[in-house]
C-alpha cells in the first residue's frame, strides 16, 4: 500500500543519519573500468611478455596499454572524485596467459586484457604493472574516500595458448607453432598428447583432453566456453599445478593437505591481505558451488580485517569486505545467491528499462525501492548493482546518454557506472561471433564530451551525498514533469530528470514551509512557500536541503 506524501515526512524526523554516517554498503556508486583500455600510465609495459599488436584482426583483442599507472595519474586527477564514485571496480591485476587464441569466427588475435584467463593468480600482470604501483593507486584510492574492488575468477583458469604452452614446455607443441595463423592455429597443438598433464592438471581442472576428466553437464561442473573448469568442489589434496611447479617467478607455494578450492581462495585472498582490496566482483557465479564463495568471503573479511589492523592510517572505515557476483540473467530480486557470500548481484534487468519514458521508469523504482526495502524472515538486506552499460551485454545509445545516466544514478540500489558512459565513449569495431568487443574501446581522453561529463558529475555527487537515493522510500510526485521524492532516516530528495524552464514543484510533506532548498544541478537557492518551490530548471532538478 502506498503512504501519503505526509507519511513520508515522518520519516524525515527520526534520526538524523546523514550520508558520511551511512556504510559504503548502503550506497555503492561502481565505476568499472576495463584497466587496459581505460589509461596509459606507463608506455614501457605495454609489450610485456611479447605481446604485439594485431593490425590484420584490427588490434580488437589485443592489450591496448592501460595500466595501474594510468589509473592512479586518474585518481590523482580528481576524475573518479569528481564524479562521485565511492568504489572502483578494476579488471583482474595478478598475471594472465601471455598469448593469444583464436576470436570471433577466424578474425582477431584475442588476448587476455580483460583478466579472465588467468595464468598465475600470485603474480602481477606485467602489463598491468608492478605491486608497487598497485600498493600507490590503492593508497590514493582510499586517501579519496574510494574503495578498490577486484574482478576475481573462481571458475576457471586461462585457455591453452600457444606461447604460454611453449615458454613453460609443456610438450605439446608441433614444430613451426610460433608461425601459427588465425587459420591454422589449433593445428600446432596436440590435442590427443598426454602430456597436456603438464599444464594444470587432472587433479586441478576439467578440460576433455587425455587424461583429464570433461566438463560436467550441470552449471557448476560444465566447461564455460571451452575453458578448464576448476574442479573447487573437490575434497581432494593437490599439490602445485605442473605449469606453476615449473615457473620460476610464481609467489606460489605448497601448501599442506590443500584441495583447489584451498589454493584459489588463499590466493585470492593475498591480495586483500597485502594490499587492503576492498572487495571482489565475482566472475560466474552460478559456474561456482556456493561453499566456494562462502570460503572466499569468509576468508577475504578476515583478511580485510587484519589489514585495517594494521593499516589504520591507511584505512577508509572498518566497513567490512564486500562482494558482488555476476549470475547471468539475474534481476532485481532476492536470490540463494544472497546467501552464498554476496552483499550485492549484478542487475541484469535494468538495462533493457532505463531507455523507457518516466512514467515507465517510475514503475522500475517503485518495483526495485518495494523490493529493496522488504525484509524476508530473519535474512539480512540486499542489495543490487545496476548498470546501464557492461562489457558483457552492449553500451547504451549514445545518443541518449544523458537520460541513461539520470536514470541509472537516481535508481534504488547500488549502481554501476562503466567506463565512458560518462564521456560519451564511442563503440569499437564489433567483429562476427564477439560482438561485445565494441563495449570495450578506449577511453576517450581526447574527446569527452563535456556536457554529458558535467551531468554526470552532478547526479554522481547528489547521490553521493544522498543515501536516500539508494536506500529510501520512492514517492512519485508529479507526471509533468515527472517528479519524484526519496527518503529515509532524515535524508530527503526531490528529482525531477530532464526538466526545463519556470516549474513550481509540490514538496508538501517532504520539505517544511520556509525551508531553504538548493538545487545541486544548477547551484539555485530556493525556499518552500505554501507547500512547494518555484524554480528555474536547467536540465534536470536536484533538491536537497541547503547547508545552514
Amino acid at each position: 500500500m502506498r503512504r501519503s506524501l505526509t507519511a513520508l515526512a515522518a520519516l524525515l524526523l527520526s534520526a538524523s543519519a546523514q550520508a558520511g554516517s551511512v556504510s559504503f554498503a548502503d550506497n555503492p556508486i561502481v565505476y568499472f573500468a576495463v584497466t587496459d583500455r581505460f589509461a596509459n600510465g606507463n608506455p614501457g609495459n605495454d609489450h610485456s611478455y611479447g605481446r604485439a599488436a594485431d593490425p590484420q584482426g584490427g588490434d580488437v583483442g589485443s592489450f591496448h596499454g592501460g595500466d595501474i599507472a594510468g589509473l592512479t595519474q586518474q585518481l590523482k586527477a580528481g576524475y573518479f572524485k569528481e564524479l562521485g564514485v565511492n568504489a572502483l571496480w578494476i579488471t583482474a591485476p595478478y598475471e594472465q596467459i601471455h598469448g593469444w587464441v583464436v576470436g570471433g569466427k577466424q578474425q582477431f588475435q584475442h588476448y587476455a586484457y580483460h583478466g579472465y584467463w588467468a595464468l598465475d593468480y600470485t603474480t602481477m600482470d606485467a602489463n598491468m604493472g608492478t605491486r608497487e604501483e598497485l600498493r600507490e593507486m590503492i593508497d590514493i584510492a582510499h586517501a579519496q574516500g574510494i574503495r578498490v574492488l577486484f574482478d576475481v575468477v573462481l571458475n576457471h583458469p586461462g585457455y591453452a595458448d600457444l606461447r604460454t604452452l611453449s615458454e613453460y614446455k609443456v610438450p605439446v607443441l608441433w614444430p613451426g607453432h610460433e608461425k601459427a595463423t588465425l587459420r591454422d592455429y589449433h593445428s600446432y597443438i596436440d590435442y590427443n598428447n598426454f602430456d597436456f598433464a603438464q599444464w594444470w592438471g587432472p587433479d586441478w581442472v576439467r578440460a576433455g583432453l587425455p587424461g583429464y576428466p570433461d566438463g560436467g553437464k550441470d552449471d557448476f561442473t560444465m566447461q564455460l566456453a571451452y575453458l578448464p573448469d576448476f574442479r573447487t568442489e573437490s575434497s581432494k589434496a593437490v599439490g602445485l599445478p605442473p605449469i606453476l611447479q615449473r615457473k620460476s617467478d610464481t609467489r606460489a607455494v605448497a601448501l599442506p593437505d590443500a584441495t583447489v578450492r584451498t589454493y584459489l581462495v588463499h590466493w585470492l585472498v593475498d591480495w586483500v591481505r597485502e594490499f587492503g582490496v576492498d572487495g571482489f566482483r565475482a566472475d560466474t557465479v552460478k559456474h561456482v558451488e556456493p561453499a566456494s564463495w562462502l570460503a572466499l568471503r569468509a576468508a577475504a573479511t578476515d583478511a580485510l580485517k587484519d589489514w585495517k589492523t594494521r593499516h589504520p592510517q591507511q584505512k577508509i572505515d572498518d566497513a567490512p569486505f564486500w562482494m558482488t557476483g555476476e549470475a547471468w540473467g539475474h534481476g532485481p530480486e532476492r536470490s540463494s545467491w544472497h546467501d552464498a557470500g554476496f552483499d550485492s548481484m549484478i542487475n541484469f534487468d535494468f538495462q533493457n528499462r532505463a531507455g523507457g519514458d518516466w512514467k515507465s521508469i517510475d514503475g522500475v523504482y517503485r518495483q526495485y525501492a518495494g523490493l529493496l526495502g522488504k525484509r524476508i524472515g530473519n535474512a539480512p538486506r540486499y542489495d543490487i548493482l545496476s548498470y546501464i552499460s557492461s562489457h558483457d551485454t552492449s553500451l547504451f545509445p549514445r545518443d541518449r546518454l544523458k537520460h541513461g545516466l539520470s536514470a541509472l544514478l537516481l535508481a534504488p540500489g547500488g549502481v554501476q557506472l562503466f567506463y565512458g558512459d560518462e564521456s560519451a565513449r564511442q563503440p569499437g569495431a564489433a567483429p562476427v561471433g564477439d560482438e561485445q568487443q565494441a563495449t570495450r574501446s578506449d577511453m576517450n581522453w581526447s574527446s569527452l564530451d563535456a556536457a554529458t561529463l558535467a551531468h554526470a558529475r552532478k547526479l554522481g555527487q547528489f547521490r553521493l551525498r544522498h543515501p536516500a537515493l539508494a536506500r529510501g522510500e520512492h514517492r512519485f510526485i508529479d507526471d509533468k514533469p515527472y517528479a519524484f521524492a526519496r527518503a529515509m532516516d532524515g535524508d530527503a530528495v526531490i528529482a525531477v530528470p530532464e526538466a526545463q524552464g519556470a516549474l513550481e514543484l509540490k514538496v508538501h510533506g517532504v520539505f517544511a514551509d520556509g525551508a531553504l532548498l538548493r538545487d545541486a544541478y544548477t547551484n539555485h537557492t530556493y525556499t518552500v512557500s505554501n507547500g512547494a518551490v518555484a524554480v528555474n530548471a536547467a536540465g534536470t532538478v536536484l533538491l536537497e536541503k541547503a547547508a545552514p
